[in-house]
């Protein structure tokens, strides 16, 4: 006999044995959720009436979602500078600005993933696009396959991390917090982890310099003034379009969604301005455009904001507006533009199911006293706080093996956010406690796609990599980073300053010693006049 004791189990086990058979996992969700809650009408747990609350959470908090319209725009965005050769440029100049020094062409892999990673924020396409630009220059200046493999991967995932990815979009969602405040949680850790990716190839540089040797002197064509332009020429544009995206968030002048659809249109301005066919008279207006923006910000920052302030900005729309006129004239930027769409098209839909599935599935989990039972198997472990964090971290781990992030924070996330709020706001307090959890289970994800052998990062290299690497080498190349991803997770479970640090500290306030005094006011004595008769 079922009981309602054994139904959250049995809902749990019976997902996961759907989901290894292969079927979509959306619909898996969906069907299971559904299939469940038909029993439990059957067995008198709940009645037909609390299925209805199925429609209501996917148009509220679905379809409704203005937060989740962020995810189209940053989707776009990705897949328009993944393609425009701002990669190219940008892995040539930073190779040959580091290439004398021993690791140089594996700094210059980092940093440009770093950079990538804040205005991409896709792991796949940034995994490939490094991959096919560094991998024949590594090979050829005889750095070690293992090494190549590694950091190329390595460099691929931090995308994850890295401000405004659209892991932490996501996860501002389902736990309930705000993007910007996730976003200033994850700086600390994606810059920490820059710093060890890069202390490892310093160390491996000492103790064995045959792995990454510097770059023949004849073989760095550019210097001087040529190479730190074509380095600027990289680094400029794509620090505007961070701010346009990043900045206007943080200061509270745009929402995530606008701060997307800046981003999508800057992406596209950004591509145009990489084409060789970019005319010159849109390199005219992109200058206009820019000291146009530039005037309207100090006016605005300093002033009033007055007619100069609109008409400075209506010169820098209108020179939006020309570029990107000028990119839809331009053949190649018209096809990229297109693919853009279909990229974007593709992931929202699978996004949406996911949601819907997920929905089907929780409501009937939560109506079942799933919530109830996570609760007390999770706060039930021994080690409190700290074994709580390994137990999860552990498990997101493992089961990041086999589901893209997507599915994990729409499936797992919420059933353990309230019961997270709860164990982890003594240590770091609750308003910061699910950005330091959320942050936490972004790191960890990271490190799951470089895993071996499932790491999905591994795979989209694999199948970029010329035939003369081995996988093997792609298999043990990636355990070094593994390792320093992982030494990343203790370090945030650790210390919880790494995340919390930026995020604008709580107001202690005694509500015992509030006082609201009113002042006393003499009024005249009313007059109702004469009774009536």
């Amino acid at each position: 006999m079922i009981t309602l004791q054994t139904m959250p189990p049995l809902m749990f086990g019976g997902l996961v044995v759907a989901m290894l058979i292969g079927f979509p996992v959306a619909f898996t969700l969906a069907a299971v959720g559904l299939s469940f809650g038909f029993l439990a009408i059957h067995l008198g747990f709940f009645d037909l009436n609390f299925l209805q609350a199925i429609p209501g959470r996917v148009f509220g908090s679905v379809l409704s979602n203005e937060l989740l319209l962020a995810i189209p725009f940053f989707t776009f965005m990705g897949a328009i500078l993944e393609r425009c050769g701002l990669a190219e440029d940008m892995l040539d100049s930073m190779g040959q600005l580091f290439g004398p020094i021993r690791g140089g062409l594996g700094y210059s892999v980092i940093i440009v993933g770093f950079i990538l990673g804040a205005i991409t924020g896709t792991v796949a396409a940034q995994v490939i696009a490094m991959a096919l630009i560094s991998m024949p220059v590594m090979i050829r200046y005889g750095y070690n396959m293992r090494y190549i493999t590694g950091v190329l991967a390595a460099s691929g995932t931090i995308t994850q991390l890295v401000p405004p990815s659209l892991v932490l979009i996501v996860l501002a969602d389902q736990l309930g917090k705000s993007v910007g405040d996730m976003y200033l949680g994850a700086w600390g850790p994606s810059v920490f982890q820059i710093l060890l990716f890069a202390g490892y190839t310093f160390v491996l540089g000492i103790f064995k310099p045959s792995h990454v040797p510097p770059v023949p002197k004849d073989a760095r064509t550019l210097t001087g003034w040529a190479l730190w332009k074509k380095c600027l020429m990289g680094i400029i544009p794509s620090a505007v379009l961070i701010f346009v995206v990043l900045g206007t968030m943080m200061m509270g002048l745009a929402t995530p969604t606008e701060a997307g659809a800046m981003g999508a249109v800057g992406a596209i301005v950004l591509a145009a301005i990489h084409s060789k066919d970019f005319s010159t008279t849109g390199r005219k207006v992109l200058i206009i455009g820019a000291i146009a923006g530039g005037i309207g910000t100090m006016v605005g920052m300093f002033a009033t904001e007055g007619l100069i302030f609109k008409l400075a900005f209506a010169a820098t729309y209108l020179a939006v507006l020309w570029i990107c006129l000028e990119a839809v004239r331009i053949p190649d930027l018209r096809d990229l533009i297109k693919q853009g769409y279909e990229t974007t098209m593709r992931i929202t839909c699978m996004v949406t199911f996911i949601l819907i599935g997920s929905t089907c599935f929780s409501v009937v989990f939560l109506g079942v006293s799933g919530g109830v039972w996570l609760e007390h198997l999770l706060t039930s472990l021994p080690g409190g706080v700290w074994g709580f964090l390994i137990f999860i971290n552990l498990f997101i781990f493992f089961v990041a093996f086999f589901l893209d992030f997507f599915e994990i924070a729409f499936i797992i996330l919420p059933m353990i956010a309230p019961i997270a709020q709860k164990i982890l706001a003594p240590v770091v307090g609750p308003d910061a406690a699910l950005i330091w959890f959320g942050v936490m289970l972004c790191v960890n994800m990271q490190t799951s796609f470089m895993h071996p052998p499932f790491g999905f990062a591994l795979f989209y290299l694999r199948g970029v990599a010329p035939k003369e690497v081995k996988s093997s080498d792609i298999y043990w190349g990636a355990l070094p980073w593994v390792g320093l991803q992982m030494v990343m997770v203790a370090l945030v479970i650790a210390f919880p300053i790494t995340v919390t640090g930026l995020l604008d500290k709580p107001a202690n306030v005694d509500l015992n010693q509030i006082r609201i005094e009113v002042p006393q006011i003499d009024l005249p004595p009313l007059d109702f006049g004469p009774p009536a008769k």
